[in-house]
Formats: C-alpha cells, structure tokens, sequence
C-alpha cells in the first residue's frame, strides 16, 4: 500500500498548471506562450528568440507581430490564427473603456469615436447606439470601403439601433483625406435616416464626418434636422 506521504512525480503540464493556478508571476515567457497559445517549447523559443532578442521585455515584442513573421518560423495557419486572436484579445482588455457618460455635445461624440474612425486610411461608417440619456450602449462598424468611399444602408443602420434596443442613436464616418467637408452622398443618406428614424421613433442626434483631427456635425452644418424634426 502506498504511504500517503509519497507524492506521485507531477510531469510538467500538471507542475504548470498548479503554477498558473497558484503563482502565475512565476512563469517563464515561454511557458506562458505555450500555455496560451498551444505551441511547443521549440516555436515558443523560436519566436521570443527572433524577435524579443535583446529585449529586457521579450513579451512586449508580441505587440507588432505580423503573419508573415509567424510563418516563417513554421508556424502553421492554425498557431497564426490563434496567437493574432490572442493577442487583440489582449490589447482589447488592456485598452481603456470610455465611461458609460451622456455624450452631450458633438465634441463628446467624437471623443468617443474618434479611436476607431479619426485616423484610419480606409472609410468606415460606424453606428453609436444611445440610452434614453445618450448614454453609449453599444458602437458598431458597420461598412469598411476603399481609401475613397465606403456604402450604408439604412435597413442595417436601423437594424443595429433596434436590435440594441437603443432609444437614440449618432452615425458617423471618417474621411480618410482629412477633409470633413459633407458629400452630396452623405446629405442624402443622412436625410433618408432622418426620416427613417420618424417613422421607428428612434432619433437620429447627429451623422458626425471625422478626418485628420477635425470633424464636421451635420447636425451644426445642415439644416436637415429643422426640415426632419426628431421629436427630442
């Protein structure tokens, strides 16, 4: 009968798993990639080694790491995939997150937008869904176009603000040539929601155009809001 003192030797995924539960400062960079990312400790070396060396923070190399570095270190498509997944997942948690606040004017709006629109080279159009007191809910990119335009639809516009349950909403696009000057394009579509958005009862506060720095309030710009009264 085995004396209940005699403890069975642990083999080394057992001892990095009582590691991570009880002292995960304690682990190496390399069993921390292998735990994470499913890699052996021959492509975790690898990848610390080409591209951490000379680091006094190895890890901190992972923030620029590309597809093509991956690959040619052999990793597969599927390693590829997973270790980028990971580490937006990681920039993602250790990214600050605007405070729930009501966005009262459109410097507010833009403050809050401005990360995923402002300096971008491709065209997005994104929807910032609102509570009854302009408080974010919830922001989706809806269209990534080309360096010169980008395209919207209404129906899918209204369809995130409903699926929500946003009492209100603010639209917005960026400019990649850093000019905020509104299109004929973007008058028209801001109008058709503006009267959509008579019709669900869900206002439309403004279509906010960002680009290098600046950016233009159609509400401030147009007089579309005094010809489509939004009822707030």
């Amino acid at each position: 009968m085995q004396s209940p003192f005699i403890v069975r030797d642990a083999n080394a995924a057992d001892l990095r798993f009582n590691r991570l539960q009880f002292a995960p400062a304690s682990l190496s960079p390399t069993d921390l990639l292998r735990d994470a990312l499913g890699l052996t400790k021959k492509k975790s070396d690898a990848l610390l080694g080409q591209i951490g060396e000379d680091l006094a923070h190895p890890l901190s190399a992972l923030r620029q790491v590309d597809p093509t570095t991956l690959d040619s270190l052999g990793f597969t498509p599927k390693e590829i995939s997973r270790t980028l997944a990971t580490l937006q997942l990681a920039r993602r948690l250790y990214s600050p997150v605007p405070e729930a606040l009501p966005l009262e004017s459109p410097e507010a709006a833009v403050a809050y937008l401005s990360p995923d629109l402002m300096w971008e080279t491709q065209e997005k159009f994104a929807v910032l869904m609102l509570d009854v007191k302009n408080r974010p809910i919830g922001q989706r990119v809806l269209t990534v176009g080309t360096a010169t335009e980008t395209l919207a639809h209404p129906r899918d516009i209204f369809g995130c603000a409903v699926r929500s349950g946003a009492t209100r909403m603010i639209v917005s696009h960026n400019h990649p040539s850093g000019s905020t000057q509104p299109s004929q394009e973007d008058i028209a579509l801001t109008r058709q929601l503006l009267e959509g958005a008579q019709t669900l009862g869900i206002p439309l506060l403004d279509h906010l155009i960002l680009g290098g720095g600046h950016f233009t309030s159609l509400r401030q710009y147009s007089e579309l809001w005094e010809d489509c009264p939004q009822g707030i």
